[in-house]
């Protein structure tokens, strides 16, 4: 598996057309609030053109893609954070995705209601960014009840665990997120334990009619920039339509292209998405697949090693790693070798995005 994103906003923002336009599920959209009451899922594999081009060294081998999965959350409403609406059922959720989509409504359409009755899409950033910060304010105020507790006990590290995670406390309680806030040391272990909803990366996603952008969409982008995020415009009910319509990849190709469209949105979510949580791809082919594989930027050859399996890590003795573009080139990882550019790497060797790697373990 890739990443998972997480579409949430304010009822009627459009987040299953949106969800719809992505993974091409057909998930139900009505004109009215929590028509979506149980998430939905959806799985997409991640096109990447570098992962075709190893494949057709190996055409005996099954290609594998990494995978990047949606989930449709229930609408949010003003007071989720106590409940209101379906705000406990979204906020259980929220926690469990990698990086929050949060769909903005900037279409007008009469036949489908706006919950606070106009068109105001920063009012509405607002609203979901105030319910996530007030849900994080009342779990971190328990944790520092604990940690309160704590520092009355012989735990010398107590007192500076509290002062650090009062820090974050005070900060979210003043409306600033804790992805915009630097993390102590100190209580990165705990900032992991409760998983706080204002630290998943953000991106926006601005849904407008087909006609294209507009003034909403122009103003949800502005604002991202000033706040340091990205911003998406799709065409949700078009692109919806087409993933619906179209048979294959060719004919979408050929949709998109009528309406002067050049990609599908999953496309530039999929960057964004890689940018926003720090995430590269190596390949292998060992065995009966090639196959394409997510991690951080960061992550050390055991380290993604373990994601193909545990073993890998704890026996891990050293990674080849070569360039796919070499490897092509030399058409067979036996003209590669036979050249010397296979790189042999231990266990500090850092992954990079686009590395193809075989590990060897004891």
């Amino acid at each position: 598996m890739g990443f998972t994103c997480g579409l949430v906003g304010l009822p009627n923002a459009g987040k299953s057309t949106i969800f719809n336009a992505l993974s091409g599920a057909g998930a139900r959209v009505e004109a009215y609030p929590f028509c979506t009451i149980e998430a939905n899922m959806g799985t997409v594999p991640v096109p990447d053109a570098r992962l075709d081009r190893l494949a057709a060294l190996f055409p005996e081998k099954k290609r594998v893609p990494t995978h990047l999965e949606f989930i449709d959350i229930a609408g949010l409403v003003q007071g989720a954070s106590g409940g209101e609406g379906m705000g406990n059922q979204f906020l259980s959720e929220i926690r469990s995705v990698d990086a929050i989509l949060h769909v903005v409504r900037c279409f007008a359409d009469q036949n489908v209601a706006h919950v606070a009755g106009d068109l105001d899409p920063i009012r509405d950033i607002e609203v979901v960014e105030t319910e996530l910060l007030l849900k994080d304010l009342e779990t971190m105020t328990r944790v520092r009840e604990r940690l309160v507790r704590e520092t009355k006990g012989p735990d010398r590290r107590a007192p500076a665990r509290l002062a650090a995670w009062e820090k974050l406390l005070n900060a979210v309680a003043e409306g600033i997120p804790l992805r915009d806030q630097e993390i102590p040391h100190e209580v990165e272990d705990l900032v992991r334990e409760v998983s706080p909803l204002s630290i998943k990366p953000l991106i926006y996603v601005a849904n407008v009619d087909d006609s294209g952008g507009n003034e909403h969409s122009r103003r949800v982008v502005e604002y991202a920039k000033r706040t340091g995020k990205e911003a998406i415009v799709i065409r949700g009910r078009l692109e919806a339509e087409i993933a619906e319509a179209a048979g294959s990849d060719e004919e979408r190709r050929a949709f998109l292209a009528e309406w002067g469209l050049s990609e599908t949105s999953l496309a530039k979510l999929i960057r964004a998405g890689y940018r926003a949580l720090d995430l590269v791809t190596f390949f292998t082919f060992a065995g009966p697949e090639v196959r394409a594989w997510t991690v951080r930027k960061g992550t050390t050859a055991p380290q993604a090693g373990g994601r193909i399996h545990s073993d890998f890590a704890e026996r891990f003795v050293l990674a080849e790693v070569m360039d796919l573009d070499e490897l092509v080139a030399a058409g067979s990882e036996h003209a590669l070798r036979e050249a010397g550019r296979i790189t042999r790497a231990g266990r500090d060797y850092v992954v990079r995005d686009g590395d193809v790697i075989h590990f060897i373990c004891a």
